[in-house]
């Protein structure tokens, strides 16, 4: 490994360890407002149990008139349909109606394809958000695409109308990420009115915005910028925050469309995107994990997964392996221990049921889905991998057994399976570790450059803490 090489995989895991760090921290809040919603809610029980039958009613009434979210990150679009208040003075205006509603019902189906929500059209401007209802990391990108093919559209619009104006179904569009507030109405039909300052900036920047172009802030755009090509376009002020750099997006970078036309994702894209999203995959595994998991996996609980998706990242990039690899390794890794909600003996299996289950609504292929499954059973002991990938996460689901915390980390396992009744003492255990360990060899040469010197160094403290039986 020459000295550039060493130097970008010392930056790769200082990064994997600070995002670990931070996976850590992120389980400790979420159990913290879990505790927090489990007390609020069994005083709300109380209060209800308190109330007369016609409060109760009159409780639920208010409920499903009106409720309030909080989204901390959504992305929000306006367009600004150009020309058409010039042009109704001038030509049949239930015409120019008739064909604005059309441009609004594809809007409409444009912002379903991309899981966007539609908000309100107000006149001749059309709203819409991302991340709203359901909350996820990918909606500025999704919110840009949606706002590109928008474009396309218009530009067919324009080019197929009958009327001789010049760019009279032009349009013009501003787009904004941050926090919001939703208020939520309807019980059969639901709708969002959203507010806050994201909504405000979002406006002010289509206003400011010249007709034709997509722009956006500075915030989403540090959110896209490896997607799509974006010049500068200039600044708005913004109360309190001083002066917002404001981007126009020109399309997506030549190598992650089809044949570079900026407009149709290529599959480079999609593996880009994939591993974008796969933060929000993530958080689903991890929550079912956490409430999911039998209380006496000590060993086998959510930390041990967050350790093997990192670790399986940190093997990989020094591994060489490419991107599309990189998202089936990190996939595999999230649902190699999933299958023990189901069941702890054959694990492997069941998570490989659950994980065909769920990664068809990520996106991921028939051909993605095997290989991950795949990769999965091949935890399974003894580990037994047939290619690079396989003997990636075998060295990363064993990754403690050459740390420094191996003694700590191997009693978990042993209390785990001493209360399953599938071991007897920890001295017995001490022996079946040393015999493993002794007859164990890490794979990449990643793994074995790291952690195969520690590893010897566990069967000589193991061996210190055994005693021969009487």
């Amino acid at each position: 490994m020459n000295l550039r090489k060493e130097k970008e995989y010392v930056k790769r895991i200082a990064k994997l360890a600070k995002a670990n760090k931070e996976l850590k921290l992120r389980l400790s809040e979420l159990q913290k407002k879990l505790d927090k919603l489990l007390y609020e809610n069994e005083k709300q029980k109380v209060l209800l149990e308190s109330l007369s039958p016609e409060q109760k009613r009159k409780g639920k009434e208010v409920e499903h008139k009106i409720r309030t979210l909080r989204f901390d990150m959504a992305t929000v679009l306006f367009a600004d349909i150009q020309g058409f208040s010039k042009l109704s003075g001038k030509t049949d205006s239930q015409a120019i109606i008739d064909k604005l509603d059309e441009i609004f019902f594809e809007f409409d189906a444009i912002a379903k394809k991309y899981k966007i929500e539609k908000i309100k059209t107000i006149g001749d401007t059309y709203m819409c958000a991302g991340g709203i209802p359901i909350k996820n990391s990918t909606n500025p990108i999704d919110v840009i695409m949606a706002a590109i093919e928008m474009k396309h559209h218009m530009g067919k619009v324009q080019h197929e109308c009958d009327f001789k104006e010049d760019q009279v179904w032009d349009m013009k569009m501003g787009i904004h990420t941050g926090p919001v507030v939703a208020n939520v109405t309807g019980k059969r039909k639901v709708s969002y009115e959203i507010k806050g300052d994201t909504v405000n900036t979002a406006s002010r920047i289509e206003s400011a915005s010249d007709t034709g172009n997509i722009v956006i802030s500075v915030m989403t755009y540090e959110l896209v910028k490896e997607f799509f090509i974006c010049e500068y376009f200039g600044k708005i002020p913004v109360k309190y925050k001083g002066d917002m750099d404001m981007y126009v997006v020109k399309g997506l970078k030549p190598e992650i469309s089809e044949n570079g036309d900026g407009f149709t994702p290529n599959k480079a894209f999609r593996i880009k995107f994939a591993l974008i999203q796969f933060t929000d995959l993530q958080e689903v595994i991890l929550d079912k994990l956490e409430k999911e998991l039998p209380e006496y996996l000590y060993y086998h609980n959510v930390k041990h997964t967050v350790d093997v998706v990192t670790e399986v990242e940190l093997i990989g990039w020094a591994e060489g392996i490419s991107d599309e690899e990189m998202l089936l390794l990190k996939t595999a890794a999230l649902f190699h221990d999933v299958g023990h909600v189901i069941q702890y003996d054959n694990h492997e299996y069941h998570g490989t049921v659950i994980a065909r289950e769920m990664l068809p609504k990520y996106g991921y292929t028939p051909e993605q889905i095997d290989r991950i499954c795949e990769i999965i059973m091949a935890t399974k002991l003894p580990p037994k991998p047939q290619n690079l990938l396989e003997s990636i996460i075998c060295d990363a689901d064993l990754d403690y057994l050459g740390r420094t915390d191996f003694i700590p980390v191997s009693n978990t396992l042993y209390k785990e399976l001493h209360e399953q009744n599938k071991i007897g003492s920890l001295n017995e255990w001490n022996k079946l570790q040393v015999k493993f360990i002794s007859g164990h060899q890490y794979f990449t040469k990643t793994a074995r450059s790291l952690r195969e010197v520690n590893k010897q160094k566990q069967i000589e403290r193991l061996s210190k803490l055994i005693t021969e039986d009487n």
